[in-house]
């Protein structure tokens, strides 16, 4: 008796060999269509929010640096991971070279709406206590001046600033942060515990 598969594709898991007996609902043979693929991908929860179905989204392979893939954000999952803080999304890519295998790590840049200007800083200028994020103003003379802000979408070594900072701000970047004096950076960062004296 010959059976042929309803559709194309990969044979994945072949659990019969001829002449074996077969039992109703055995599984003998798994065979994938490969040529449109999901990727699951972990957002941040501070963006999630900003993530909609039908958004574009930018797939590379870790082991294909070289190459990017096109999809579509298809659906957001509604739970937050309790442990990473991120949500799960689904891109939906279509694979007709193949090349996409399963398992595989991706990376991914959604093009979330970008709305009207705003405000960004470098990443490294972003002091994140766990409890709160705060930026240190530059206010010259050797003064500096710490400043709780608001974060948004991040991309390209930037991030977003909607709350505490306003543009022509000069802040403190990792690169050119020095205080010569201890006393001072300790003053500077009091607001990263709320120590007061």
């Amino acid at each position: 008796m010959e059976w042929r598969a309803p559709r194309d594709g990969i044979l994945f898991e072949r659990n019969a060999v001829e002449g074996m007996k077969a039992d109703p609902g055995q599984q003998l043979f798994k065979i994938v269509d490969m040529t449109s693929v999901w990727a699951l991908v972990d957002v941040p929860e501070r963006d999630s929010a900003r993530i909609k179905p039908g958004q574009k989204v930018s797939i590379q392979a870790r082991g294909m640096t070289d190459r990017a893939f096109s999809g579509v954000v298809s659906l957001v999952y509604p739970q937050i991971n309790k442990e990473t803080r991120t949500a799960r999304v689904r891109v939906e890519l279509q694979n007709p070279e193949l090349a996409l295998k399963p398992d595989m790590y991706v990376d991914a840049e959604i093009a979330a709406d970008e709305g009207g200007k705003v405000v960004t800083v470098p990443d490294s200028a972003v002091i994140d206590s766990g409890l709160k994020q705060l930026v240190l103003l530059d206010l010259g003379d050797g003064r500096f001046e710490p400043r709780q802000v608001k974060t948004g979408r991040r991309g390209d070594g930037e991030v977003e600033i909607r709350e505490g900072v306003a543009e022509g701000d000069k802040v403190v970047t990792s690169a050119n942060f020095l205080i010569d004096a201890e006393s001072n950076l300790k003053t500077a960062l009091k607001g990263l515990t709320g120590e007061t004296k």
